[in-house]
């Protein structure tokens, strides 16, 4: 269990051991707070983060469902890319 700004988060996938706490800290704002999921992906040594609703969540959309997360990660991250998944717990 890893706890930033309050918010507790579980490692569900951490592709190529890649997670790095310091560098999700400097990202992590209130933007991402409403999230059940955040993928953090890594390309060209740049971390980006994006966040995703569980398909029972009202607020979820095709393009922020975690079910569709291969689909995001294949079209629109850097091939063979690092990337984590932590889930929120609210």
């Amino acid at each position: 269990m890893i706890e930033v700004n309050e918010h507790k988060f579980e490692i569900i996938e951490d592709e190529k051991n890649c997670f790095d706490k310091e560098e999700f800290e400097k990202l992590f704002t209130d933007y991402f707070y409403d999230y059940d999921y955040i993928v953090g992906d890594i390309a060209y040594s740049k971390l980006r983060l994006k966040g995703f609703y569980d398909k029972s969540n009202k607020k979820v959309k095709s393009v922020n469902n975690i079910d569709n997360l291969k689909d995001y990660i294949d079209n629109y991250c850097a091939y063979g890319c690092k990337y984590f998944v932590l889930k929120q717990h609210k």
